[in-house]
C-alpha cells in the first residue's frame, strides 16, 4: 500500500504533481485528533485494496498550516482527492467504512468496472458474478447474447435488471420481435444501420395501432433517446412525438 507523509515542501511534488498519473487522497489530520485517528484504518484499509491505483497522503496541518490555509481546511479529518492536479472529491469528518469505500469507488475502477469496460463475454459473466445488480454489465452481455441469435438467453439476463434503459429498450425489442403482430423490423433495421432518426419515427407510428404493446413500444423508443442525450436534436423532437403518440 502507497501511504506517504507530505508537508509543504513536497506538495507540489508528491501528491499535485503525481495525481497527473493516479489519484492522489489527501487526508488532513493532527495527532490531537480522535476523529482523524478513528478514520485513519478505513482510509489506509480502502487504499490497500487499490494497490498501485491511488496514493494515501497525509498531510499533518499542525506541522504544515500553509497547506491548511491553501486548502480552506476549517475541520479535520478533512479529506481531498486529487486528479490531474485538481480536487475532484472531497469530505469532513469520520466516516464510516463503507462511506469510505464509496469515496475511493468514484476515483478508482473497481474489477467489475473493468472488467465491463473489458465488454468480451467472459469479462461481462465475470462482472456479474462479482456484482449480480450491474445493469450494465446484464446489457452488455445481453446484446452479445441477442447479436449471437439467442434472444431467449438474453431476455433472461436482462429481467431483473432494474434503472437501466439500455436494458428495457433491449428487453423491448426482443418481446416486440418475437409477437409477430406488430411491424418493428424495419425500425430496427434503421437502428442497427445508425439511423435513430428513422427508427424512432417508425417506433412512434406504430403506437397508435399498437395497443398490446404501448409500453414495449414506449420502452424502445426512451432507450434510443437515452443513448443520444438529452440534448440532441433527433432526442428533443423525438420525447415530443413520443409524448404526443402515449397523451
Amino acid at each position: 500500500m502507497t501511504v506517504i507523509d507530505v508537508t509543504e515542501q513536497d506538495f507540489q511534488r508528491e501528491v499535485l504533481d503525481r495525481s497527473r498519473t493516479l489519484p492522489v487522497v489527501v487526508d488532513f489530520w493532527a495527532a490531537w485528533c480522535g476523529p482523524c485517528r478513528a478514520l485513519t484504518p478505513a482510509l489506509e484499509q480502502a487504499a490497500g485494496r487499490r494497490e498501485g491505483k491511488v496514493v494515501l497522503a497525509k498531510v499533518d496541518t499542525d506541522a504544515n498550516p500553509g497547506l491548511s490555509q491553501s486548502f480552506g481546511i476549517q475541520g479535520i479529518p478533512a479529506v481531498k482527492a486529487f486528479r490531474d492536479a485538481a480536487v475532484v472529491d472531497e469530505f469532513v469528518g469520520a466516516q464510516p467504512p463503507a462511506a469510505v469505500e464509496r469515496f475511493f469507488d468514484g476515483l478508482v475502477p473497481t474489477e467489475a468496472d473493468e472488467l465491463v469496460a473489458a465488454g468480451d463475454e467472459a469479462s461481462l459473466r465475470r462482472a456479474l458474478e462479482l456484482d449480480p445488480g450491474r445493469g450494465d454489465a446484464a446489457a452488455a452481455l445481453a446484446r452479445l447474447e441477442y447479436d449471437a441469435g439467442r434472444p431467449d438467453e438474453a431476455l433472461a439476463l436482462l429481467e431483473n435488471v432494474t434503472g437501466s434503459f439500455a436494458a428495457e429498450g433491449l428487453a423491448a425489442r426482443i418481446r416486440l420481435e418475437a409477437a409477430g403482430d406488430v411491424d418493428v423490423a424495419p425500425a430496427f433495421s434503421a437502428l442497427d444501420a445508425g439511423d435513430h432518426e428513422r427508427a424512432v419515427d417508425l417506433l412512434v407510428a406504430q403506437i397508435p395501432g399498437a395497443e398490446a404493446h404501448t409500453d414495449d413500444l414506449r420502452r424502445a423508443v426512451v432507450a434510443i433517446l437515452d443513448e443520444l442525450g438529452v440534448d440532441h436534436p433527433v432526442a428533443r423532437e423525438g420525447r415530443r412525438r413520443l409524448a404526443a403518440a402515449l397523451y
